[in-house]
């Protein structure tokens, strides 16, 4: 089985890692803008081979990993290069703009647009993990656009890596992500910024940086490069997210601005409750 991976960092080097597992008798294509990022996953034997798009007439299945500003542009190059019975396979944090920018491609029934919501701060081919996935939501957007005997074929691998799949139109997935993913990522970002600010001053601010800090400011290390194209493909909810947010941050702050500690407490025990969500577990009528 010829696969290819386009964009050979952490979600496609760790695709094709599990996948390399699990089908050790196939091929796997890399391409990458960035001529160092294919000779590093040739290198930890995360590819096989490099390639272009011209190989991918052959492949039966192309994961496309790249960012979100780069998908739209390429996805439908990639459509036109592929063979009839290729699956093209996205990882987009965004969908609405990707899916529209293939609505109309003669062979949009060879894409089924997905988003598997894993991943690590971390970035690059050397960034790549086994088991990744495993236990992951993978949600999938329009999946009747896609022909049936393909979309099998990439329900299977994900099945095989463990994953659980979720079904979605695009406009619902991408107001949910802004809550659960893009806004945790400007909190952490805004987070990490403040702090650094008020370092200038007070140097040893960082030795006293607890694990709760660390944790909460992790994913200030994600790349810019892949969320800026992200918050810009998805702005009005993420700018929604934002008003909810703040408005959130100011009704907490005037709270102890007026000694409100009654509803100080209020507030932190009832927002408690997202530990049993996170759980999976019913949450009862208050």
């Amino acid at each position: 089985m010829n696969i290819a991976i386009i964009g050979v960092g952490l979600i496609g080097g760790s695709f094709a890692k599990d996948i390399k597992r699990l089908h050790p008798n196939s091929n796997m294509i890399g391409i990458d803008a960035r001529a160092e990022n294919l000779d590093e996953a040739l290198d930890l034997g995360l590819i096989d081979q490099k390639g272009s798009y011209d190989d991918l007439v052959d492949c039966e299945m192309v994961f496309v990993t790249i960012p979100v500003d780069a998908l739209v542009v390429e996805l439908p190059k990639i459509l036109d290069a592929i063979g009839d019975d290729t699956v093209v396979v996205d990882a987009g944090s965004t969908k609405k703009l990707i899916c529209e920018a293939v609505v109309d491609h003669p062979k949009r029934r060879n894409f089924l647009a997905s988003h598997p919501i894993a991943g690590t701060e971390f970035s690059g081919p050397s960034a790549a993990i086994s088991g990744l996935y495993e236990g992951k939501t993978n949600i999938i957007c329009e999946v009747e656009k896609t022909a049936f005997k393909l979309q099998e074929r990439a329900l299977e691998i994900f099945q095989q890596l463990k994953m659980r799949i979720r079904y979605m139109n695009p406009e619902a997935h991408d107001k949910h992500i802004a809550y659960v993913s893009h806004l945790s990522h400007i909190s952490s970002f805004m987070l990490g910024k403040t702090v650094i600010e008020k370092e200038k001053n007070e140097r040893d601010i960082f030795d006293m940086a607890g694990s709760g800090f660390e944790s909460t400011v992790r994913l200030a290390k994600s790349s810019p490069d892949m969320w800026t194209p992200i918050f810009e493909q998805n702005k009005e909810n993420v700018i929604e997210t934002l008003e909810e947010y703040i408005q959130n941050l100011e009704t907490f702050k005037q709270l102890l601005v007026e000694n409100d500690f009654e509803n100080v407490y209020n507030e932190m025990s009832n927002t408690n409750r997202i530990k049993q969500i996170l759980k999976g577990i019913p949450l009862t009528k208050q």
